[in-house]
């Protein structure tokens, strides 16, 4: 196993065509490796003093380190929700090709 600046990103939003739309952009961005769309969650959570009881969708989003900040950036232009989950969890290790792979697909592109 290597050590590694990747980071899995937790989000969840109200549709599969949201979870679709942000995982694309996020790619064409090359903010992100690539997107895990998780159907059919469930969420429970207070909003405006009331319990909320949500059907949504998680995604994962692999990435690394360098582009959180513009990830971040990214959630205030796309995402639908007034306080979207971001939840950037580092990866403490893993499989050496794989942990390449997210550091050269989220590398910036030469202008």
């Amino acid at each position: 196993m290597h050590q590694t600046e990747a980071r899995v990103v937790f989000t969840t939003v109200a549709s599969t065509e949201e979870a679709e739309r942000l995982v694309r952009t996020l790619l064409d961005r090359r903010l992100i490796a690539c997107g895990t769309l998780l159907p059919r969650a469930r969420s429970w959570y207070r909003w405006n003093d009331a319990i909320a009881d949500e059907s949504e969708y998680v995604v994962l989003l692999k990435t690394t380190a360098a582009r959180i900040g513009e990830l971040e950036r990214a959630f205030e232009e796309l995402h639908s929700y007034k306080v979207p989950e971001l939840l950037a969890v580092p990866v403490a290790a893993g499989l050496g090709k794989y942990l390449d792979w997210i550091a050269t697909e989220t590398a910036a592109v030469p202008e």
